[in-house]
């Protein structure tokens, strides 16, 4: 077991109002004043993944009460696997997260294009997922029916991983209707469904409600959703999984929180897969602006600037950060320019790590 070493300054603070008093200069002071009466935002770098909320904890994230890490990579492979599990209620309000086990596979090279679309990759996520369906379902274990759910919208480049997945499995759960309810049993086959409910705006249903419905009526042993995801640091774009055994909630790393999906809320037991697609402009100037830091105090003659931008408190560092973005760009996302040839490979790979977990060798 390797243990992860970081030094992180916490990412998290809480937005303030202060009034500024005028200067005696005409418009700078009318300027200020006026900036000083709108609210300030809470501001938050959001992020769906897990490992990112462990990082931004000084340390190596290991200390955090109600918090386990885990991590190791295979000695034939440059996968990095990074296992975080809030285990009980004090864990979860500092990480921010539900009880449960994150699972995250870092694999920098997944952004390079590969004509067998990472087959290392889907080998290994596939046996990460046969762990947890038998763990989520131990009276079925590899017997167990799944339905898997593409959460995102098709028409939407940087959110269409769900849809493209669900298109390229090989599903079976028909086979029922055709040749009998033992077929599947009798010829070693998973009873696999899926559906794309896409957004709110199209169907004027929440997901959530859709997905619910398909389950009192298809009766899975559970659900797997896939979605993409938003991350913090640039460098994990499309080159991150996150598997969970905690559900999901559609829109929460951009700000749109729809209703989560989860055993409580669905009736059966829910795993999400996600790969990040896009992190926020904030979440780049914040990174800047560590960066700066770092910059500054390697130099003698700018050490002591760096040294006070260090030692800003979170609330200075959240008006530096709001001076640099200018008010009127308001929540912005950057997503790689390659999106859509990166969702395609990256839609096979994890279409593929599914086929792993539940066919095994007997792909049709």
């Amino acid at each position: 077991m390797k243990r992860h070493s970081q030094n992180h300054s916490k990412t998290h603070s809480q937005g303030f109002s202060q009034k500024r008093g005028g200067d005696g200069g005409g418009n700078s002071g009318r300027g200020r004043l006026a900036q000083s009466e709108l609210p300030l935002p809470k501001f938050e770098v959001r992020t769906d993944l897990a490992v990112e909320e462990q990082e931004s904890f000084a340390g190596d994230g290991g200390e955090i009460r109600g918090v386990s890490l885990r991590e190791w990579h295979h000695r034939d492979s440059h996968i990095r696997m990074t296992e975080v599990s809030i285990l009980n209620e004090d864990g979860a309000r500092v990480m921010g997260k539900p009880m449960g086990t994150y699972l995250t596979l870092d694999v920098p090279d997944m952004e390079k294009r590969d004509e067998g679309y990472h087959e290392e990759v889907s080998k290994e996520l596939g046996n990460q997922l046969r762990m947890m369906i038998e763990k989520m379902c131990p009276e079925k274990k590899e017997k167990a029916s799944v339905l898997v759910v593409g959460l995102g919208n098709m028409q939407v480049t940087p959110d269409s991983l769900g849809p493209r997945v669900v298109d390229n499995l090989q599903m079976t759960r028909h086979f029922l209707t055709e040749y009998g309810g033992d077929f599947c049993e009798k010829n070693g086959l998973p009873v696999l469904s899926g559906i794309v409910p896409g957004v709110m705006a199209q169907t004027g249903m929440e997901t959530a409600e859709i997905v619910k419905g398909v389950v009192r009526e298809t009766r899975p042993d559970m659900v797997l959703a896939i979605d993409a995801l938003a991350a913090r640091n640039v460098r994990r774009l499309a080159s991150t999984i996150q598997l969970t055994d905690t559900g999901i909630h559609p829109g929460s790393g951009v700000g749109n929180n729809r209703h989560s999906m989860t055993r409580e809320t669905i009736g059966v037991p829910v795993a999400a897969l996600g790969i990040p697609t896009v992190v926020g402009a904030a979440a780049i100037v914040h990174g800047t602006v560590d960066a700066l830091i770092r910059t500054l105090s390697m130099s003698e003659d700018t050490v002591n600037y760096g040294k006070y931008i260090e030692e800003l408190d979170a609330e200075s560092q959240y008006e530096l950060i709001r001076e640099l973005m200018e008010p009127e760009f308001g929540p912005m996302y950057v997503t790689p320019q390659d999106i859509d040839e990166r969702v395609k490979e990256l839609s096979f790979t994890v279409s593929e790590g599914i086929h792993q977990a539940l066919y095994g060798s007997r792909l049709l």
